[in-house]
């Protein structure tokens, strides 16, 4: 992409971070009125680009919350779907602009570049709530919910991309890692001005064709991790949920608590983050797409 258009989804990602984070902190199941404002405003987004949206309510703690649904339909529908998701909700007291205001601002954007793309497969844009404690893995998360759905409905996924934390980036961040030596032997990065991809080893291809595609179109690093899924923290978003019904499913992310300081604090704000990253993350995910919709 060039630049004006890396700078127009800048623009626009900007603004649902900002939306999300400012108008709707604390989207949390314990605050059900505001998780359930913050997905009314979602389904907006995603109605306001031209799409008819889902919503697949469920029971939680007496109040009902509801994964969005936006199903893209493709030429070849007998094909397996590439199903790209976030979580919408937060920890309490927290405004999650980076978790996980930033991943919707990914989706949303995803979808409005994918709009009028002649795709063969079935592209599934989902926004789930309950990702965050204490719904995490259990089966009140929103992607528990559907990707359960998805296998009583015998339904076949090529690959489910978790757009999880993608704003926090820059020259002057320490990078952690999960694993003390993966830095110490010179495989990872010092600082965090990358983007890297988590996946187990039911997903080795799609993270492959994922990784190849995402580091000859992009600008900034790309690196990748695929191990045994219950490895922590490799499983903590909703492409665990994928994971666990059977799915192959990657993570992308900035790597949460591994960089961002202001994790799960009143401190993630959207004044926080890289909006010039996160648009090249974004162009990264739809080349990624593009190129998973023609795999054979």
């Amino acid at each position: 992409m060039n630049q004006s258009e890396l700078s127009t989804i800048a623009s626009r990602a900007r603004r649902i971070v900002e939306i999300l984070a400012g108008k709707y902190p604390s989207r949390h199941g314990g605050y059900a009125e505001t998780l359930n404002a913050a997905a009314d405003f979602i389904d907006q987004e995603f109605q306001a680009l031209g799409f008819v949206v889902e919503s697949h309510f469920y029971e939680c703690d007496e109040a009902k919350v509801r994964n969005l649904i936006v199903e893209k339909k493709g030429s070849m529908p007998e094909l397996s779907c590439i199903v790209v998701g976030a979580h919408y909700d937060t920890v309490v007291g927290t405004p999650g602009a980076d978790d996980n205001a930033s991943g919707i601002a990914g989706l949303l954007e995803l979808a409005r570049l994918l709009k009028d793309h002649p795709n063969r497969r079935t592209i599934k844009f989902v926004a789930f709530p309950h990702e965050e404690p204490p719904y995490f893995f259990t089966h009140l998360m929103g992607s528990r919910q559907y990707a359960k759905k998805l296998k009583q409905e015998g339904q076949n996924v090529l690959v489910m991309l978790a757009l999880e934390m993608l704003a926090f980036a820059g020259e002057k961040y320490d990078q952690l890692y999960p694993a003390p030596l993966m830095r110490a032997l010179g495989r990872y990065p010092k600082y965090g001005n990358f983007i890297a991809l988590v996946g187990n080893l039911r997903s080795i291809r799609m993270m492959s064709i994922v990784r190849r595609t995402m580091r000859q179109r992009g600008t900034i690093g790309v690196e990748s991790l695929s191990a045994p899924g219950f490895i922590p923290p490799l499983f903590l978003s909703d492409h665990s949920s994928f994971w666990n019904a059977g799915f192959p499913a990657l993570m992308v992310t900035d790597t949460a608590f591994l960089r961002n300081p202001h994790y799960h604090r009143e401190s993630d704000t959207a004044d926080t983050l890289n909006y010039t990253f996160l648009a090249e993350v974004i162009a990264l995910v739809y080349s990624a797409v593009l190129t998973l919709d023609e795999v054979e």
